[in-house]
């Protein structure tokens, strides 16, 4: 059964910007440190960045408004194949456990200017 559905779209440029304005400060309170390292293992670090910040806001909009959430709490991480997934951490973890939320369902892309991620919570 699907739990909740979330989509958000990032501009590239501003992440870029806010990246090159606050550094590791910034980069530390919204991804994890294997996000980073991801990230910045890539030709264009901020395409990578963007889209996962787009996956944060997605699954805070599948879940709606129903606790706060910590972003380093949402990690998305690839498997081998390339294909993207989300690993919870911390209260958001115990929540979604709490919800019998059994499967986290993630699409990212990027083209040009934008990053786009697409979260689908299941349930039951």
């Amino acid at each position: 059964m699907i739990y909740g559905v979330g989509i958000d779209l990032v501009k590239i440029e501003r992440i870029k910007e806010v990246t090159e304005k606050w550094g590791k400060r910034f980069l530390e309170r919204v991804f994890t440190e294997n996000e980073i390292s991801y990230c910045y293992e890539k030709k264009n670090p901020y395409l990578s960045l963007a889209v996962r910040f787009a996956a944060k806001e997605a699954l805070i909009k599948a879940i709606g408004s129903e606790i706060p959430v910590s972003l380093t709490d949402i990690e998305v991480v690839n498997y081998g194949n390339g294909k993207p997934s989300i690993k919870v951490h911390g209260k958001l973890k115990q929540f979604l456990e709490s919800k019998n939320i059994h499967d986290i369902h993630l699409s990212l892309s990027h083209e040009k200017e934008y990053g786009v991620a697409s979260v689908v919570l299941e349930s039951g």
